[in-house]
């Protein structure tokens, strides 16, 4: 073998030798964990380059080897892929895994409950002042925010669906109201297609009215397709509805947190006591189980109902006036004896 062939072998030998330690350098940095003692969150800006993301690492204490996180993200031909948003990296995480958690965006997930029973200002300003959620709203603008959510009227009470939300921080607030209306038209096509026969609704959004008041009037699930029924049987005899809610509903600021006699007889669109037929528009926001109440409302032959006073939140239902007035009458006794006892 002459001597440049020697040459030649030695310095392939050598080239491959480089290769598999830089290699197992490689992966031996890809797999080891990052300098990371506990939980922390780090954010990417949208347009922020794989270079300058493995700068912002260093710079943080979380990567070290900036270089070669960026130059391994090239060469997988990641570079691109890496979505902005706010991560969790936790301690445990590897640099190779690292890179996967960015590619694939599993962003931190931010979460809001919009709590049953709330009205729709009382579910806005939760959203407006999550820290997590951006406004571009004007919150002054109901029929706007309507519109811009694509909600099919022009007040937007009612038709956001009462649970837990999660989202990445920078959504918006339209975002969250429109994916908050989206699940409650769903809810409420689902439990409408699904309805009883013979129900003196017109139309789902009905349905969603009659399923506010429900809401409103009851905690307590297995009472809910009572009311229901309650109600759904004197929508049917031409009875006024008669139900507190609706009433404190349309006296807004002006409710003081007592219900007076003034009150009940002061008519406005949304006193049932004055007026026959459901209000204008819901008063709240119903939940799921609202919803199945409305479209499944027990068949019984009740049509008043009042609270029994034993503070459990229960209601004694009657099926003529007399025994709803006596059943009136022991709860404004329980009410009164209750007073006594904290004074």
């Amino acid at each position: 073998m002459g001597r440049l062939t020697r040459i030649l072998f030695l310095a392939l030998g050598i080239t491959v030798a480089v290769s598999i330690v830089s290699i197992l350098y490689i992966r031996h940095y890809l797999e080891s964990p990052l300098p990371v003692a506990r939980s922390e969150t780090f954010t990417i800006p949208s347009g922020r380059g794989t270079s300058a993301v493995a700068r912002d690492l260093e710079r943080a204490g979380l990567l070290s080897r900036p270089q070669l996180f960026a130059l391994y993200a090239r060469y997988r031909g990641l570079a691109s892929d890496i979505k902005a948003g706010e991560y969790l990296i936790e301690a445990g995480q590897t640099p190779g895994g690292l890179l996967a958690q960015f590619v694939e965006g599993r962003v931190v997930l931010h979460s809001l409950t919009l709590v049953e029973g709330w009205t729709f200002r009382q579910a806005l300003e939760a959203i407006q002042s999550h820290e997590a959620v951006d406004v571009v709203l004007d919150s002054d603008d109901e029929s706007s925010i309507a519109s811009l959510t694509g909600l099919p009227m022009e007040s937007p009470e009612g038709w956001l669906l009462p649970e837990t939300y999660h989202f990445p921080r920078g959504s918006t607030d339209m975002e969250l109201l429109s994916l908050a209306a989206s699940a409650m038209r769903d809810a409420l096509d689902a439990a409408w297609s699904g309805r009883e026969d013979g129900l003196p609704l017109k139309d789902s959004y009905e349905a969603l009215i009659l399923a506010s008041i429900v809401e409103k009037e009851t905690g307590i699930a297995s009472e809910r397709a009572r009311i229901a029924g309650v109600f759904v049987r004197r929508l049917r005899r031409g009875m006024r509805l008669q139900t507190d809610p609706t009433v404190i509903y349309g006296l807004g600021a002006g409710y003081t947190g007592n219900l007076r006699r003034v009150d009940l007889e002061r008519d406005t669109p949304y006193n049932t006591y004055t007026r026959h037929g459901l209000p204008p528009t819901p008063i709240a926001l119903p939940g799921k189980g609202a919803l199945l109440a409305v479209a499944h409302p027990t068949d019984e032959d009740t049509l008043y109902f009042v609270a029994t006073g034993e503070g459990d939140g229960t209601h004694y239902f009657s099926r003529t006036l007399e025994e709803h007035n006596q059943a009136v009458s022991r709860y404004l006794a329980r009410l009164r004896e209750s007073r006594g006892k904290e004074k």
